[in-house]
C-alpha cells in the first residue's frame, strides 16, 4: 500500500490517471462493498461522519436527511482536483434539482505537521470556501477534509496510487454501487447518470 512517489509517476504516465474503467452496469446490492466509514471536516470545523446512510430498521441515524445516491470524490494530492472535476461538474448539472442525491469533494491531508491542531485550524480557515456566483441549486458541491493516515481506509478500497482521483456511487445504505477514477470520459459519466437514476427509482 506503501508505494514510492516515482512509482506512482510511472503508472499515471502509462494511463493518465484511469486506474481502471469505470462499470458500465450498476453494481447489484448484494454483490457491492460497504464504503469505509470516513471522519471529515467542514472549513468551517464542522465535523461529520461519511456516507450518511440508512439504519437497519429504515430510520436514518443523524438529523440528516439521508440521501438515495452519494457521490464521493476523493482526492490524496491537489493534482488530481482537475480529474476530480471533470466528473463532478458534469454530475452538478445533471442533478442540480435533486433532493435525493449528495455530492462529496473529500480531499486528504496525511502531513504531520497539517494535521497538528494550531496548523489545522489555520489551515481550515484558508481552505477555499464555495463560490459566491455559484447557483443556488438544491444539489451542492459539499468540500469536505480528512486529516491523519489513510492507510486502512485505502486498503479497504484497494486503493494505491496517490496521484489520481477516486470516484464512488453510494447507495442509500453506503454500498458502493459504480466507481471510476481519473479523467471522465463521455461514456463513463453517461454510465454515472444512468446508474445514480437507477438509485433515485429503488425503494
Amino acid at each position: 500500500m506503501n508505494r514510492g512517489y516515482f512509482a506512482n509517476i510511472s503508472e499515471l504516465k502509462k494511463h493518465g490517471g484511469k486506474i481502471s474503467e469505470a462499470n458500465k452496469i450498476i453494481i447489484p446490492a448484494m454483490a457491492a462493498l460497504k464504503f469505509p466509514a470516513l471522519d471529515v471536516t467542514y472549513p468551517n470545523g464542522t465535523k461529520l461522519s461519511l456516507p450518511t446512510v440508512f439504519s437497519a430498521n429504515g430510520v436514518d441515524t443523524s438529523t440528516m436527511t439521508v440521501p438515495k445516491a452519494s457521490l464521493m470524490c476523493l482526492s490524496f494530492r491537489a493534482s488530481s482536483q482537475t480529474m476530480v472535476n471533470t466528473w463532478t461538474m458534469p454530475f452538478l448539472d445533471a442533478f442540480s434539482n435533486s433532493k435525493a442525491v449528495q455530492l462529496y469533494e473529500v480531499s486528504f491531508i496525511d502531513s504531520w505537521l497539517l494535521t497538528r491542531s494550531p496548523v489545522k485550524k489555520l489551515l481550515l480557515r484558508i481552505m477555499r470556501k464555495p463560490d459566491p456566483e455559484e447557483k443556488k441549486d438544491m444539489l451542492q458541491r459539499q468540500i469536505v477534509y480528512f486529516f491523519g493516515d489513510h492507510y486502512y481506509f485505502r486498503k479497504d478500497l484497494k486503493i494505491l496510487n496517490l496521484l489520481t482521483g477516486y470516484i464512488f456511487l453510494l447507495d442509500k445504505f453506503g454500498r458502493i454501487r459504480w466507481q471510476g477514477s481519473g479523467v471522465a470520459s463521455k461514456e463513463e459519466l453517461t454510465s454515472l447518470f444512468s446508474c445514480t437514476s437507477l438509485l433515485l427509482e429503488e425503494n
